[in-house]
C-alpha cells in the first residue's frame, strides 16, 4: 500500500518504507512493533504508536516554514 497519512501506515502496517525526494530511493526502512495489535483504530492507542510517528515524521522530506 502506498500513502501519504503517517497514522494511516503506522496502525495498518508490519513495515514502512520512507522514500526520498525524486528520483526516490528508499531512505530507511522501519519495522512496525506494536503491543496488543489489533485493528488500525485500536493500535493508535499502542504507547508505541507515538514514537514510530515521531521518528519517521523526522525523516520525512517535509520542511514547515512560519
Amino acid at each position: 500500500m502506498v500513502t501519504h497519512d503517517l497514522a494511516e501506515a503506522i496502525s495498518t502496517s508490519d513495515r514502512i518504507f520512507v522514500l526520498s525526494k525524486r528520483p526516490a530511493t528508499v531512505k530507511k526502512i522501519y519495522e512496525i512493533h506494536l503491543t496488543d495489535k489489533q485493528g488500525p483504530i485500536h493500535n493508535r492507542k499502542c504507547p508505541e504508536f507515538s514514537v514510530y510517528y515521531d521518528q519517521i515524521w523526522r525523516d520525512l522530506d517535509v520542511h514547515i516554514e512560519s
